[in-house]
């Protein structure tokens, strides 16, 4: 499989809930964006995300790739109704429904998802669900 495959199946995976989406992602995954680490950090912060914006959903808009890195854009679709993770506490979850948007970097290695960088719209979220600016 391509890197491109890889990530793509990655995403498909994840966006069914199917749990052999983890199998893609190697054990000592590098999360370079902020959260755990491994393969068990990283299926946490997807039960986060799946928690704080019940179910959210995936919509790609680009891939670019280049030797071992891919590259991803796209759309989390979902609504706030929680917010333990840390960018949304003390957010009232009032059922808002969000649009998210990230730029994710995933460089492969042996077959497996090694790392991961992001870009997201934080500010844009936040002034979604009523918190921005900050108090």
């Amino acid at each position: 499989m391509t890197p491109t495959e890889l990530v793509l199946a990655f995403h498909e995976r994840a966006r069914r809930r199917d749990p052999a989406a983890l199998e893609l992602i190697a054990p000592d995954f590098v999360q370079h964006a902020a959260g755990p680490q491994g393969r068990t950090g990283f299926q946490q912060t997807m039960e986060t995300l799946d928690h704080d914006l019940d179910r959210p959903t995936t919509e790609i808009h680009r891939v670019i790739a280049q030797d071992d890195l891919v590259v991803v854009q796209l759309t989390m679709h979902g609504r706030h109704v929680a917010s333990t993770m840390p960018l949304l506490q003390g957010s009232e979850p009032a059922g808002q429904v969000i649009a998210w948007e990230f730029i994710h970097i995933w460089r492969v290695e042996q077959g497996l998802i090694a790392e991961h960088w992001a870009c997201r719209d934080d500010v844009g979220l936040l002034a979604q669900v009523g918190s921005w600016p900050r108090p």
